[in-house]
């Protein structure tokens, strides 16, 4: 590690500078969300939202999903962003080799994240939005979805699983901290297949098809992220050999 600090007001600075920086972009990339939102918009009506009929509810409902699209598309374009400042922000306290490993989680959550979406976008949100209208039709129940309300409920179901799918590089980072082991996480493993049970029970429709679909991919994270536990571990015991 670097023997020279700086001192606190040189930090405060340089994290005034770099939170300008990220303001900035994010502002860049909703002024472009804003600009092709009607677009993203466009291309969800007719993907998603094929063949149902929506209505507005309410007279803002329109604006609410205009305003939400570019919020998320903004703040897509800004995490690769945030991740690289916070990145150069903490990089002086660190290793060489450190610096390194780090700067690679940069592209690995971006993408990830981009996986995690289009998993819940292409393959469980139609699944989901399939099962609610074959009950709402064996209950007899006409369908009249509101607009801000249908995509609100696509929100829920997309993001979660996005953020789900970072699992494997906060595992990574937490074991690089040395806050977690491979062997904790093994030993853990069925408390943590039930959680992951248990959660994609709350973010799916009571059925055992639904939850089926949304547990695998979280099972398989969870062993990936025994692997690269695993991994790290031995990459530490190879560059720090003093500290075991």
């Amino acid at each position: 590690m670097y023997d020279d600090t700086q001192p606190l007001t040189e930090h405060l600075e340089e994290l005034r500078v770099r939170l300008m920086w990220v303001a900035v972009c994010f502002l860049l990339g909703l002024i472009v969300s804003l600009i092709f939102a009607d677009d993203i918009f466009r291309w969800i009506r007719h993907d998603a939202l094929h063949g149902i009929t929506v209505h507005a509810l309410a007279p803002g409902d329109s604006l609410k999903i205009y305003m939400q699209i570019s919020f998320i598309c903004a703040s897509v374009i800004t995490t690769p962003v945030i991740l690289y400042h916070l990145w150069q922000f903490v990089s002086p306290g660190l290793r060489e080799n450190e610096r390194r490993a780090t700067l690679i989680y940069i592209p690995i959550i971006s993408i990830l994240f981009l996986v995690g979406l289009s998993f819940g976008y292409f393959v469980i949100f139609p699944y989901l939005i399939q099962f609610t209208t074959q009950l709402n039709h064996q209950f007899g129940i006409v369908e009249t979805y509101g607009i801000y309300q249908y995509f609100g409920f696509m929100v829920n179901v997309i993001v979660p699983l996005a953020l789900f799918f970072e699992l494997p590089v906060v595992v990574l980072f937490l074991t690089r901290l040395r806050i977690i082991s491979s062997v904790m996480l093994r030993k853990f493993r069925r408390a943590a297949y039930f959680l992951l049970v248990i959660i994609a029970a709350i973010i799916t429709p009571p059925d055992l098809i639904s939850n089926i679909l949304v547990w695998i991919p979280l099972t398989l994270l969870y062993e990936i992220s025994i692997w690269v536990a695993t991994w790290m571990e031995k990459g530490i015991e190879s560059i720090d050999p003093e500290d075991e």
